[in-house]
């Protein structure tokens, strides 16, 4: 059956899906002072993180509206399958539901599946994937969305950033002492349990730190022969490239997939971060 990918914008897309019309990001929003910057293929990353770092404020963003993903579900494909932001970090996935409850008020029952990655950035990307593996392999659009609830489930995301201050000031590391971390260069390697932010361990520096979770990550994985290792980051290939060796050294994956940030992860990981999903 056919079938259409939508994702909010902190998904990171494979360069072949950006110019193909069966995959669609949904930008949200970023406010740098006053300036409202769209998460869409407009996105600079340079320019944004040079804004960010002249601004005394911290930067924003907000989710899109449920109009946009209405929008997106008025397509000719049978099967939709949505990954948002977890819903503990952001209102995308109650605006891709509304958006959904929109359509079927319009138009009538339609195969539209609104996942919660628990996740963000590479792990939305890490759902999308499997959704299209599974599309093309010929299950039935509820095998998919069981598989994919499973998998969500199962998925681990891990990060080390440089820069805790986004997260911390837009209140999303609740019980994680930044400011701390900063002060002292101590690098918290994080992850999520149900979507909430969590601490893993932490290390001194940066390299320290990226170490640490590549330790982490390789302890934590199970089958990771059947999985694809991504990693993301914001405008540091040289610690992304660096963090793969790393993991797999110690561990063999099925395939490895690295990409830049664009905006809503650029805005939480900051210049530097590196987020990885397995």
């Amino acid at each position: 059956m056919s079938y259409k990918i939508v994702a909010d914008s902190c998904c990171e897309f494979p360069p072949e899906w950006e110019k193909d019309s069966r995959y669609e990001r949904i930008p949200l929003g970023l406010e740098v002072d006053t300036e409202l910057i769209m998460d869409d293929e407009s996105f600079d990353q340079a320019q944004f993180l040079k804004k960010v770092a002249a601004s005394p404020k911290c930067p924003k963003s907000f989710c899109p509206s449920p109009e946009k993903f209405k929008e997106a579900y008025e397509t000719d494909a049978e099967n939709i399958f949505v990954f948002t932001l977890s819903s503990k970090l952001s209102g995308s996935y109650n605006s891709a539901e509304l958006g959904k409850k929109l359509y079927v008020e319009e138009h009538g029952n339609k195969n539209i599946f609104v996942c919660d990655s628990e996740s963000a950035s590479c792990g939305e990307t890490q759902l999308a994937r499997k959704a299209v593996e599974w599309s093309d392999a010929g299950l039935s659009f509820n095998e998919i969305c069981k598989k994919l609830t499973e998998y969500r489930d199962r998925m681990k995301t891990y990060f080390v950033l440089d820069n805790l201050e986004t997260l911390r000031k837009n209140g999303r590391l609740t019980g994680v002492k930044a400011l701390v971390a900063s002060t002292l260069s101590i690098k918290p390697v994080m992850g999520s349990t149900k979507g909430e932010i969590i601490q893993l361990s932490q290390a001194i520096g940066i390299k320290k730190g990226l170490a640490k979770m590549a330790e982490v990550v390789a302890k934590e994985a199970v089958h990771p022969e059947d999985k694809t290792l991504m990693i993301t980051h914001c405008n540091c290939p040289d610690r992304a490239q660096s963090t793969k060796e790393m993991i797999l050294s110690k561990i063999k994956v099925k395939d490895v997939l690295i990409m830049d940030t664009k905006g809503v992860s650029s805005m939480y990981a900051n210049d530097g971060g590196v987020i990885v999903t397995l």
